[in-house]
């Protein structure tokens, strides 16, 4: 069984998502949840589906101890869940090809550093954008700009705030990106 581990910065509704997705499946389990917000809600979502925590800071993120503990936790694939600090390139080349992220909308558009969540929705909306979506990604040392591995896309002519924009993306990403995870862990 192929073991999996989530990295996010805040509600997790993502990580619970996956969590659930595979606990009755034989493909993969997520063995660990880790957090650089020890306020995050995703911490809570962890601990009701049985799924240990980390809480970690940047420096640690940065300095080893963090790819100590990835080591010590021996995944097969990293999931970047709205995990909003730059992955350290030390831990990505360690994993190559095992660090997956998912991004708001369908890049290269509206991607880059301080895209992310509502901000991304916002700048759709701006633009006046007839349609968004999700896209699936490897991690590389530049934010979004890893080869992306899966898109899936929506219309939202009918959305009018951030807010409509979002509700239709979690509901993309919590269609897909369990799925896309499953091909990733059967595939290697």
């Amino acid at each position: 069984m192929k073991r999996i581990v989530i990295f996010a910065s805040g509600s997790g509704s993502n990580a619970e998502n996956i969590i659930k997705y595979f606990k009755n499946k034989n493909q993969g389990n997520v063995i660990a949840v880790l957090t650089n917000n020890p306020h995050a809600k995703v911490l809570e979502r962890a601990e009701n589906q049985n799924v240990s925590t980390v809480i970690f800071d940047k420096t640690e993120l940065n300095n080893g101890v963090v790819l100590e503990k990835l080591n010590d936790l021996k995944p097969d694939l990293i999931v970047l869940a709205g995990f909003l600090l730059m992955f350290p390139a030390t831990i990505i080349a360690h994993y190559p090809d095992k660090i997956i992220n998912v991004h708001p909308a369908l890049l290269p558009k509206y991607g880059g550093k301080g895209m992310y969540g509502m901000n991304v929705h916002k700048t759709v909306l701006e633009n006046k954008e007839k349609e968004t979506g999700i896209s699936i990604h490897y991690v590389n040392e530049h934010y979004d700009e890893g080869a992306v591995i899966f898109q899936a896309s929506v219309n939202i002519e009918d959305c009018t705030t951030p807010e409509a924009v979002a509700e239709k993306i979690h509901q993309l990403e919590h269609e897909h990106f369990p799925k896309v995870i499953e091909q990733l862990i059967t595939t290697a």
